[in-house]
């Protein structure tokens, strides 16, 4: 898993096609670091799988579901990437829990800068918009953030400089799309809401002899 806090910025130095698959080399320094082929690395917030290493730039592979999920199906050669290293074990959880399997594609409506921070809305399909509560974390493109309101089919963000600095964010303008993963933890809830649902309702339709 991750938390949401990126490394560093990389940049799409090829995208090559492997029959439904594709495969992505990008120029990193931080981030490959003690890692191996077959580790997991988050590009945009997406768990990709390591196929090739070097000291400037790895190749990861994303498969047709992850491409058709993501934006990253519209990576192209100098696209900038937010990028991050699986959490480790002795590691500090300075984000929230990123799983890196990305919901849904969002698309930015308003960036602006205000007083001291940026202003960010994103518009969400609305079977997600659940899973997303005012005051609670989300990832955009693989970066935990809070949520500052969620209204309709959007919430809105107000990010601090840093974060804007060194990220992708900085690039992003209205229209653009961004890459959603929502807390997990309200996903298992509604899990095991539903499952009990189910049980309760077999267990009363068992005793009144249905």
């Amino acid at each position: 898993m991750f938390t949401g806090i990126i490394e560093e910025v990389g940049k799409i130095k090829s995208v090559k096609t492997r029959g439904d698959n594709s495969l992505l080399n990008i120029s990193a320094e931080i981030v490959t670091e003690g890692i191996m082929i077959g580790s997991s690395i988050a590009v945009n917030g997406v768990c990709l799988t390591a196929v090739e290493i070097n000291k400037t730039d790895f190749t990861a592979e994303a498969t047709k579901e992850t491409l058709q999920r993501s934006n990253l199906q519209k990576l192209k050669p100098g696209s900038k990437v937010n990028l991050e290293r699986p959490l480790r074990a002795d590691g500090r959880l300075d984000g929230h829990i990123v799983m890196g399997h990305v919901d849904t594609v969002g698309k930015i409506k308003v960036i602006k800068k205000g007083e001291g921070s940026w202003f960010v809305a994103v518009e969400v399909p609305e079977k997600y918009v659940k899973y997303i509560v005012d005051k609670g974390s989300i990832a955009v493109d693989g970066i935990s953030l809070t949520v500052t309101e969620c209204k309709g089919s959007a919430f809105t963000l107000n990010i601090i400089p840093h974060t804007f600095e060194i990220t992708i964010l900085n690039d992003k303008k209205p229209g653009d799309e961004v890459n959603i993963e929502v807390d997990i933890t309200g996903k298992y809830i509604e899990k095991m809401l539903i499952e009990d649902k189910k049980e309760i309702t077999e267990e009363f339709l068992n005793e009144n002899g249905y």
